[in-house]
């Protein structure tokens, strides 16, 4: 009998939020995208960084009950008139905390902070692919590393976006 593939995403959530709806116009439907990556990618493990933001309680729920394992990170004031809250640390230690135990990582990230992770997943035959949604904002870097492994969220409008409602 053939070994249960395991793979788990690991998702930079505002650098994906930022980048479909400025860039690409729309808005993500989460549950719908967590359903895109296990019948497209086999992700038994789907985990979201994300700054924390007591307000968003609610929206922390609808992420939990797409099926996203969420990981917080405090917010800080961005200088600006927001919030950052810097995952990319977090994103990098988790994916290689759960090494052994995924056969495939999938990235979800524009971000050329990931470059030396990709690089080495895509080294160790364990990257399945890096999801941009910044086709012509991804980094150079991260292309680089993740060679024929780079997938962009424009083709996906169709099976992930929100859809419109006819009201």
């Amino acid at each position: 009998m053939p070994k249960k593939v395991s793979n788990y995403a690991f998702i930079d959530s505002q650098n994906v939020y930022q980048g479909t709806k400025y860039d690409l116009g729309w808005f993500i439907d989460w549950e719908r995208f967590r359903i895109y990556l296990k019948n497209k990618y086999r992700v038994t493990k789907a985990y979201l960084f994300i700054g924390f933001i007591p307000e968003h309680n609610d929206i922390y729920d609808e992420l939990q009950q797409a099926g996203f394992i969420l990981k917080f990170k405090p917010v800080l004031p961005n200088g600006k008139d927001g919030v950052k809250g810097n995952v990319d640390a977090d994103m990098v230690l988790q994916t290689m905390i759960d090494y052994q135990n995924y056969d495939k990582a999938i990235l979800i990230t524009s971000d050329g902070d990931f470059y030396s992770l990709a690089r080495y997943l895509y080294d160790n035959q364990k990257l399945q692919a890096v999801l941009s949604p910044q086709k012509n904002r991804c980094s150079t870097l991260l292309r680089k590393s993740a060679r024929d492994k780079m997938v962009y969220m424009d083709t996906l409008e169709g099976k992930i976006a929100k859809r419109k409602s006819t009201a």
